[in-house]
């Protein structure tokens, strides 16, 4: 039999840090948890302390970094890696399955402690990142619930899903011949309403709810979290981006007439006619249509060209639309006698859902509306890298504690890359510095 060499167990390479630990140390280093630590520790009192609350939480920590669907995959781990048990302070073995349900039960306690942590994070990226919400993006995400679906059942017991219950969202579109198309997924379980920040991937706000809540009724709530703990974010927020779940006229208003940011969010066609042209009120002879296109059209021949956008008065609430004869090089031999050769102004009152500080007929607004995918990308990362797609959550508290964790890591790990002078991995979950 051939005899290979064997290597030493602790060769210098091996003592260098690990890429999954640097990661791990970048976020135990980056929460602000210490008051959830001493409301823990003086909880438990003088109780036995085989497993130290802050060895504890460390783990939790830990599965989340490592990407570990159960805990039980997790002790598993911890069992195996002594490195890692060094590291989160626990000793020679990991905690039992039930030392683990305990200590999460003791979370669930404190679900509005660990929201206070994730705001203290935001605070602190205002602080580093001088435009950080001034363009936000708007989206919610289904989340299935462990269970299949409501027991009869409704005493709640811990393993059986006494709050979830059944969302649906419907998609319509034209494909490349021009037939409609509809499809409709279902899913049994919970939501989670997220605004982003669009330019660095980061979430702002977020709630967590049952799968029935409509999209629109969470956007108020959003916005007044960001209002009540993070103002400045607030203020500095300029755009604000959503598809069509969240097109409503008092949404829209209230964006503009509240806060000050523009709203770019896509519209339904509420028309029974395809794309119905409608005349446009106090502009004859001009008619316009329900995205914001706006035609003026020849006196005799009624023939209608697409007028140019001339930008938004912001001191008078009106967009400025320009002759086109004049400012897109067509020729029209009544521009003698046309009476919107000077242009006209619409106010955002004609119509506050069609009409929007952001001229939904414009570059600009496509521009900014292409941003949206930004808040779906952090919706990729919670399915995939936090565990969403595969997990074993029964019951809104443990949804929301579970995700209020995850998204308390993404931020801490973001700010601990600015810290480290590594900007670049800013959205990077999976690679060291």
């Amino acid at each position: 039999m051939a005899i290979i060499p064997q290597p030493k167990l602790f060769s210098g390479e091996d003592l260098q840090p690990l890429g999954d630990l640097e990661r791990l140390q970048l976020v135990l280093e980056t929460i602000p948890d210490e008051s959830l630590m001493r409301i823990l520790e003086h909880d438990r009192g003088r109780g036995r302390n085989d497993y130290p609350i802050r060895a504890m939480w460390n783990s939790v920590l830990a599965g989340i970094v490592f990407q570990h669907p159960t805990i039980e995959s997790l002790r598993r781990e911890l069992n195996r890696n002594g490195q890692l048990r060094e590291m989160v302070g626990l000793g020679s073995v990991a905690p039992s399955a039930w030392a683990y349900t305990r200590f999460l039960h003791r979370i669930l306690e404190h679900l509005e402690d660990l929201d206070t942590m994730i705001h203290h994070v935001i605070d602190d990226l205002q602080q580093v990142l001088p435009d950080f919400g001034e363009r936000t993006a708007i989206y919610s995400e289904a989340i299935e619930s462990f269970a299949k679906r409501r027991s009869d059942d409704t005493t709640p017991d811990g393993r059986r899903d006494t709050d979830a219950d059944w969302g649906k969202k419907t998609y319509r579109g034209v494909d490349a011949q021009g037939k409609a198309w509809e499809k409709v997924t279902a899913w049994f379980g919970y939501k989670i309403h997220l605004l982003v920040d669009a330019t660095y991937e980061l979430p702002v706000a977020w709630t967590g709810t049952k799968a029935s809540t409509a999209d629109i009724t969470e956007a108020p709530k959003l916005l007044a979290q960001l209002q009540a703990q993070h103002p400045l974010a607030l203020q500095a927020a300029r755009v604000l981006m959503g598809d069509r779940g969240y097109d409503d006229t008092q949404l829209v208003r209230s964006l503009w007439d509240d806060y000050g940011i523009k709203p770019v969010i896509d519209i339904r066609n509420m028309g029974k006619d395809g794309d119905p042209t409608r005349m446009l009120p106090g502009h004859d002879p001009v008619t316009d249509k329900y995205r914001g296109d706006v035609f003026c059209h020849h006196p005799e021949t009624g023939a209608g060209h697409r007028m140019a956008n001339g930008g938004f008065a912001a001191d008078r609430d009106t967009l400025k639309k320009r002759w086109p004869a004049k400012f897109a090089g067509i020729t029209c031999d009544a521009q003698d006698t046309c009476p919107v050769a000077q242009g006209i102004r619409i106010s955002l009152e004609t119509d506050r859902r069609v009409f929007t500080p952001m001229d939904r007929s414009s570059y600009a607004w496509e521009r900014e509306y292409a941003q949206r995918t930004a808040v779906e990308r952090v919706n990729s990362r919670l399915d995939v890298s936090f565990g969403f797609e595969l997990h074993t959550i029964r019951g809104l508290a443990k949804m929301r504690a579970r995700c209020g964790l995850a998204l308390l890591v993404m931020l801490s790990m973001a700010l601990g890359r600015i810290r480290q002078n590594h900007p670049e991995l800013l959205r990077s979950l999976v690679r060291s510095a």
